[in-house]
């Protein structure tokens, strides 16, 4: 069995480019100056997944309020992603870490190689581009977004101070 270990608060988040379409790609590094919310998760069409990134759908505005981008990532394919998103009204990129398999994943520790797929994780990053917050949740579990927006408004009540 496979053991994930999420990337702790305090380190520095790897950079990484992924496709979201056959002919665009998404960089974490673009991103530098908002925070970014990364959702790993196992498998597009899963009911688990579709229930937790339809929650992080509903959130967006509160995101948006916080100075936040959020990207959903597994190793299915763009082509499932964009069916997927188109499906279930997901408006926020969906990034394909398909070749090669979970590289992105492994970077943050939750690749799980056993089952070819990423752990359920979610990772904040600060403007600045280190981990804020970062949680493994159990597959079959939605870890929901209470810990996501706390860690936000963490970060959001430190740089109003």
């Amino acid at each position: 069995m496979t053991t994930l270990k999420p990337l702790p608060a305090g380190t520095a988040a790897p950079d990484f480019e992924l496709k979201t379409t056959p002919d665009q790609s998404v960089c974490l590094h673009d991103f530098r100056g908002k925070n970014v919310v990364l959702a790993f998760y196992p498998a597009d069409w899963s009911p688990v997944c579709s229930d937790q990134l339809a929650l992080y759908q509903q959130l967006l505005p509160e995101f948006e309020k916080l100075n936040a981008e959020i990207m959903g990532i597994s190793v299915d394919g763009i082509w499932s992603h964009i069916a997927f998103a188109q499906n279930r009204k997901i408006h926020f990129p969906l990034l394909a870490d398909f070749n090669p398999r979970g590289a992105v994943a492994s970077a943050y520790g939750v690749f799980d190689e056993a089952r070819g797929t990423c752990g359920r994780a979610l990772f904040v990053i600060d403007k600045d581009g280190v981990i804020a917050w970062s949680y493994l949740s159990p597959s079959g579990v939605n870890p929901g977004a209470d810990g996501i927006l706390d860690a936000l408004e963490e970060l959001h009540a430190k740089a109003a101070a």
